[in-house]
């Protein structure tokens, strides 16, 4: 029994990969590729330079799945950060991707009730990135194609960013040097999102808001202990500027 549901997943996996929704999935998720084989393999890279073996990265990649914050925990494994910090540093950090789900509510309630539906619903709960929920909104095509194509999205995702974390972190232990400097693309990739962001959104409220809690955050905690105290800043203010617009509006206020 047991070896007959190794070969139905083997079997499963194989008809993902060559069925018609391939072709289409994997046209779209180019852009991604192009993206995360840079950052991962810089990722591997700075793993590499942190003391850690390219496997150790690849389980990171893995389980958590979330770029900005596996390299942020880069930083935390080397300074014994405390769990607790970790845990809701990455749950803040990620916030933003719990309403990711909310736009393809109807999708996700299909996935349900059709065969190996749960399965799906999980994984694709699981792969839904900035990237991810761009391409799939972009998609326009009756659901009964749609579903499928953003499951091949998903997986061809996590596949380009596992790729590129298995080759820097290899490549990171046969490079002869010490690889100075590599860290600053962790700043890089931060600077180009928050740029991006700024540019295309009219209010620039949120971001000012962010600033200003670094700032303060880095002058009364230090730098090793400012993000947490800031991104808590962060999301109580945002939060009180929600609700007091809200009641404006409604005229409760």
């Amino acid at each position: 029994m047991k070896w007959n549901t190794t070969f139905d997943s083997w079997n499963y996996a194989g008809k993902i990969m060559h069925n018609k929704y391939m072709k289409t999935a994997f046209m779209k998720s180019f852009p991604v590729m192009c993206s995360y084989l840079f950052v991962s393999t810089a990722y591997g890279l700075m793993m590499s330079e942190a003391g850690f073996p390219w496997y150790i990265s690849l389980i990171i990649s893995l389980t958590i799945y979330t770029g900005a914050f596996q390299f942020v925990l880069i930083t935390f494994l080397g300074s014994n950060t405390p769990v607790i910090t970790i845990l809701l540093t990455a749950f803040l950090m990620n916030a933003r991707q719990s309403f990711y789900s909310l736009t393809f509510v109807s999708e996700f309630k299909a996935y349900a009730k059709e065969k190996m539906g749960f399965g799906k619903l999980l994984y694709m709960i699981h792969t839904m990135t900035d990237e991810t929920y761009a391409v799939n909104c972009t998609l326009q095509m009756e659901n009964a194609q749609k579903r499928p194509v953003m499951l091949r999205v998903a997986f061809l995702s996590r596949f380009w960013w596992m790729c590129g974390t298995v080759l820097g972190g290899i490549a990171g232990q046969i490079i002869p040097f010490h690889l100075e400097g590599i860290d600053f693309c962790m700043t890089a990739l931060f600077i180009t999102i928050f740029l991006d962001q700024w540019q295309k959104t009219e209010s620039h409220i949120s971001a000012l808001t962010g600033l200003s809690a670094a700032f303060f955050g880095l002058l009364f905690f230090g730098k090793n202990n400012f993000i947490l105290p800031a991104l808590v800043i962060t999301s109580f203010l945002l939060i009180m500027m929600k609700n007091m617009k809200r009641k404006k509006t409604d005229g409760t206020i």
